[in-house]
């Protein structure tokens, strides 16, 4: 098998694709600048944008499917303040933080701070997504009813776990972010759904069980 990671070097910065996680948001090409560039060979050319610009576009990838190095040894990517989980419409579960996620390749470095996860249970990449979604007519509007037990601490280490053939295990310190922006839910432990079968949705409501729900 052809290696996933594409390297793009450049004079300033190398740029990384990563096409296990790639589920072609767009953010990349549709940003200012020619760093990505659809029809051009290489797609990607980090040698006509400086490293900032660079790394302003490589960041915004929400998957992880991005990443970088800067040859001068400027900082790397870090961790946000704060952990997040996005809940999209109709799509994945998009996460920013300090992140340890089972079952993710030692080689996939971007999902140490930003992924996207398979919510609807037909993704062939799982945990992560692959826009499986999109076929399997998912539909799921992000609302969240519930808050949460609240949590004062926003930092530190956000730990994602599988419950085989179950739902997602996270722990730490993290909030709920429904698709309009609003912080729904504080706390530090959550099972979310992965089944795509849940009725209260993002969480986990033990579906997967009647369903006999395969994940790995």
């Amino acid at each position: 098998m052809s290696d996933p990671i594409k390297k793009y070097p450049g004079k300033d910065v190398d740029v990384f694709w990563d096409r296990r996680l790639c589920i072609h948001i767009g953010e990349c090409g549709r940003a200012k600048g020619a760093l990505f560039q659809s029809g051009r060979d290489p797609w990607c050319d980090p040698n006509v944008v400086d490293a900032d610009n660079a790394v302003d576009v490589v960041l915004r990838c929400p998957t992880g499917a991005l990443t970088y190095t800067q040859h001068d040894g400027s900082a790397q990517e870090t961790a946000p303040p704060k952990n997040q989980v996005f809940v999209s419409n109709n799509g994945p579960l998009y996460i920013t933080g300090d992140l340890e996620i089972d079952g993710a390749a030692e080689d996939m470095a971007g999902v140490a701070f930003r992924a996207g996860l398979c919510r609807c249970g037909q993704s062939s990449q799982k945990p992560f997504c692959d826009n499986a979604h999109e076929k399997a007519n998912f539909v799921d509007r992000g609302a969240i009813g519930e808050q949460g037990p609240g949590n004062e601490d926003e930092g530190g280490k956000l730990v994602i776990k599988r419950a085989p053939n179950g739902p997602l295990l996270l722990s730490g310190n993290f909030e709920l972010v429904t698709p309009n922006g609003r912080i729904a839910w504080k706390g530090k432990k959550a099972a979310l759904c992965r089944c795509g079968a849940s009725k209260n949705k993002p969480f986990c409501d033990g579906k997967h069980k009647d369903i006999d729900f395969e994940a790995e």
